[in-house]
């Protein structure tokens, strides 16, 4: 398996497991500890992805990842996907609302030595937060 291979593989695991499945076993394995979240609203380390997602899945229990692209060059990997939800319990400060979510994120990974070292996202928040009642369009 080539180089690239290997890393987008290495992202695959963690949506697959973290994303999908909720599960935070294999993130000693996928993700160093001084890992670097160029998301303000995101705290940084492993310790504080872990803490942000934890977050998440409270208040949307059944949020998940589907993956539409990876691409890899170099140490970067790449994943577009659209992200669902449904809003049942309290999230980033924001009443249940039971509404459904729908977005879609763009996801961009570092990878050094084996290990996911450094994240930025773009995501679809003016829709997220129009979906979650914070946001209203007229």
């Amino acid at each position: 398996m080539s180089k690239l291979e290997k890393n987008k593989k290495l992202v695959e695991t963690l949506c697959k497991t973290v994303f999908q499945n909720h599960d935070f076993n294999k993130l000693d394995e996928i993700m160093k500890d001084d890992y670097i979240q160029h998301n303000p609203d995101t705290p940084q380390g492993k310790a504080g992805f872990k803490e942000f997602f934890k977050g998440i899945f409270k208040g949307l229990p059944d949020f998940s990842y589907t993956v539409k692209r990876i691409i890899a060059e170099g140490d970067i990997v790449m994943m577009y996907s659209t992200t669902t939800a449904t809003h049942k319990n309290e999230w980033l400060g924001n009443p249940p609302t039971g509404n459904k979510l729908n977005f879609d994120v763009v996801d961009i990974f570092r990878i050094e030595d084996g290990k996911i070292a450094e994240h930025w996202d773009v995501a679809d928040t003016l829709k997220l937060f129009t979906q979650v009642g914070k946001v209203k369009q007229s």
